[in-house]
């Protein structure tokens, strides 16, 4: 009921020796310019009370990284106001590109991951996150993710 990615997209293996730059399973800093943490676009399952859940990195501000560093291991850290920041994993399977959609991350309990809310656009991944999806189209989310080979022809990979 969940799929994520290692790193933003626009992080490269030859970051790895780069003083300026880290990669760690929740945060990122890319030459000391670029910020990130991963947070988790929660799904709605219809019928149930499943959520499907795209583990996804999305950039702040400088002051925004630096803020959510600062309470990261604080108890009532969910009481933060939420962070503007724009999605930086791109889920190939949507018609549309998903990155930089527009999002703001909210901060939750110590050890659990931001709540990624997405801008109520027309896209369909915020149509998705807004009305939930079918228990049928997360078996379609796994087979496009598992087995892209086997994704049908016109369809994003």
């Amino acid at each position: 009921m969940s799929y994520s990615t290692m790193a933003p997209d626009v992080w490269d293996p030859g970051f790895e020796t780069d003083p300026d730059s880290m990669l760690s399973s929740d945060q990122c800093v890319i030459k000391g310019q670029h910020f990130f943490i991963r947070g988790l676009i929660e799904i709605p399952v219809i019928g149930s009370e499943d959520v499907f859940s795209w583990g996804v990195w999305v950039s702040l501000s400088r002051d925004n990284f630096t803020r959510s560093l600062e309470v990261w291991n604080t108890a009532g850290r969910e009481a933060e106001k939420p962070y503007f920041g724009w999605l930086s994993t791109e889920l190939a399977l949507y018609p549309e590109s998903t990155t930089n959609l527009k999002t703001n991350a909210h901060t939750r309990p110590i050890g659990n991951r931001p709540f990624i809310e997405l801008e109520p656009t027309d896209h369909p991944l915020a149509v998705e996150q807004r009305t939930g999806i079918t228990l049928d189209r997360v078996r379609e989310i796994a087979t496009a993710v598992m087995h892209p080979a086997k994704a049908r022809p016109g369809e994003a990979r």
